[in-house]
């Protein structure tokens, strides 16, 4: 790492040997990666400093691959640490002797000494971890969860807090733990952008749960009295009485710019000793841009404006695309290809996930207007009510129509059994009939243009894969194949069946298929690779035209340049405390 601050230098590190005086300077400076590296995994927390001090873990890419390096702060040196590919969302023992990181759909632990990771247990992605005084783990293992707890030594895990679908919960993420290990803070979110998320607290004795705040998310308690946490790209901060676990004043903007992603993870780390280390930049998200992408990788810009864009769909004609635009709330909107204009087609609640039917005169889509995340339909003219398809206490979102049929293939969020693939048929009884229940997830169902094979997405590896079933036949019995060799999620078919297109990180991938007499895939190739938007629980974040030559895909950070480093402030507690009084 290079230092990017004038006169700063050999002093500031060696302060780390010992600790601080107690109203030492406050101390800022940059450093910046070398040109070999790129920080990786910032869709998940990829800085963490150690209690101590002493130790600044990061996630970087060198060479292609993403690990996790340790910067020791009285050398300057930084050393990736092994074992660690593809690792995500380092966390610190209390000591800070040990580092806990998420790869390949486990919870790992290594020394920072050196040595073998060692597996602790499952999680299939892993949204925030926090190592606890008592030697447990607590982490989210998938982002449509509770929280778990796990020995740091490896062993069974439990469930600590559940989702509330009536509320329509969809997930728990980013824990902190308050003093004495007792009281856990965290991320609850139902719809809507992380803005609208909730921070609450909820005791691991008695399982009481309060809402501290509500609209932020990556909640941390301070030594100094103090809540921090980040919403719309901002580091907020209140008093906090920590005896009364209730907030006692209003939010106060400390820190701007400081990089958040789109599953709400807040690039930002704290000592207890009083420093801070954040990535600055963003928030990445807040306008995107729609573009063509071909196969020759030739951009071309959409006409349309630049909104907050998420989940186009086109329709089966080709000359409308129907999209997700988060605004205050989220809606779908209807955009005229041939003549620009942009018209709002949902108003009440949080609207999301857009499906065309087949003929193109309906939306069927995701919304929470009358509690949990239903399942509704209306005219894609607008004209019409909403009319509501599913009546559950559990989220659901579409994702496919069987053609020559009015049946939805949906993803249903289960408590005991997580996210299931359905079918639900439209007549006059609006039956549903579950086509994959286990106890893995199983998402991003999409349906073979001629009905017969469904490809989804299943973390049942620990990891995500795309995977092929015929879908005739008992739930639990079809024979599958796996299309992804190397990870991949949201999958979908050409127009004509020859091809599933998936997505492995910023890589889009092709497998050429045959449907008959049986399915067979090809060995899966590389088409292109940007930083566009990724799809919630496998849901495409783009689509794919008739022909299959150009992708409709949704530019994020436009204008922006990813990250290249880190800022760090030292004594960052008393400035704190200057801006927003105990």
């Amino acid at each position: 790492m290079i230092i990017g601050a004038a006169g700063v230098g050999f002093g500031i590190w060696t302060l780390r040997h010992t600790p601080p005086p107690a109203h030492g300077p406050l101390m800022r400076f940059s450093v910046t990666l070398p040109p070999s590296e790129q920080l990786g995994g910032l869709d998940f927390p990829s800085v963490a400093l150690s209690p101590t001090g002493t130790h600044l873990a990061y996630v970087a890419s060198r060479g292609g691959t993403s690990r996790l390096f340790l910067h020791r702060m009285d050398n300057l040196q930084d050393e990736p640490i092994s074992g660690t590919e593809r690792a995500l969302g380092p966390f610190f023992s209390p000591d800070g002797q040990w580092l806990g990181f998420f790869a390949d759909g486990k919870l790992m632990k290594t020394s920072i000494g050196g040595g073998v990771p060692t597996v602790l247990c499952d999680a299939p992605i892993g949204f925030g971890a926090v190592w606890g005084i008592d030697n447990t783990i607590t982490f989210a293992p998938t982002g449509g969860s509770g929280l778990m707890q796990v020995s740091a030594a490896g062993g069974a895990h439990r469930e600590i807090t559940k989702l509330n679908a009536e509320k329509g919960e969809f997930s728990h993420r980013w824990p902190d733990l308050l003093p004495g290990g007792k009281t856990l803070l965290f991320t609850v979110s139902a719809t809507g952008s992380w803005d609208d998320a909730q921070i609450v607290a909820q005791s691991l004795e008695t399982g009481e749960r309060h809402v501290l705040v509500a609209g932020g998310t990556c909640p941390h308690y301070l030594p100094t009295g103090h809540l921090v946490y980040a919403r719309g790209g901002s580091l907020m901060a209140v008093p906090f009485d920590i005896t009364s676990q209730k907030v006692t004043g209003p939010p106060i903007v400390v820190l701007s710019k400081v990089w958040e992603s789109i599953e709400g993870a807040a690039q930002f780390s704290l000592s207890p000793l009083g420093h801070i280390v954040y990535v600055a930049g963003g928030p990445p998200g807040r306008e995107h841009t729609l573009v063509w992408v071909d196969r020759n990788r030739v951009i071309e810009p959409v006409a349309a404006p630049g909104r907050n864009y998420s989940e186009p769909r086109l329709s089966p004609d080709g000359r409308r695309l129907a999209v997700t635009i988060t605004q205050n709330s989220e809606n779908i909107w209807i955009y005229d290809i041939p003549t620009g204009s942009l018209t709002q087609l949902t108003f009440e609640g949080n609207n999301s996930m857009p499906v065309w039917t087949l003929d193109g005169a309906r939306m069927a889509f995701a919304s929470n207007k009358a509690g949990a995340l239903n399942l509704f339909w209306k005219q894609a003219d607008g004209s019409g009510t909403d009319e509501r398809l599913t009546t559950s206490g559990q989220p659901q979102a579409p994702h496919s129509w069987l053609p020559g049929s009015r049946s939805l293939v949906f993803v249903e969020q289960s408590p005991t059994t997580g996210r299931d693939i359905w079918m639900l048929s439209i007549g006059g009884d609006l039956k549903s009939r579950a086509i994959l229940q286990s106890p893995c997830n199983e998402t991003g169902p999409a349906l073979s243009p001629d009905g017969r094979w469904l490809a989804y997405v299943s973390d049942e590896s620990g990891r995500n894969e795309v995977y092929v079933i015929p879908l005739m036949g008992a739930p639990g019995t079809q024979a599958k194949r796996q299309v992804s060799t190397d990870g991949g999620t949201e999958p979908l078919w050409s127009r004509e069946g020859s091809e599933i297109f998936y997505r492995v990180g910023n890589k889009m991938m092709v497998s050429r298929t045959r449907t008959t007499p049986d399915f067979q895939a090809g060995p899966p190739q590389l088409l292109f690779e940007g930083a566009y938007d990724k799809g919630r629980e496998s849901r495409p974040a783009y689509d794919v035209t008739a022909d299959g030559r150009r992708f409709l895909m949704v530019r994020t950070n436009d204008g922006e340049s990813a990250p290249t480093g880190l800022e760090i402030v030292l004594e960052w507690f008393e400035e704190l405390k200057r801006h927003v009084p105990e």
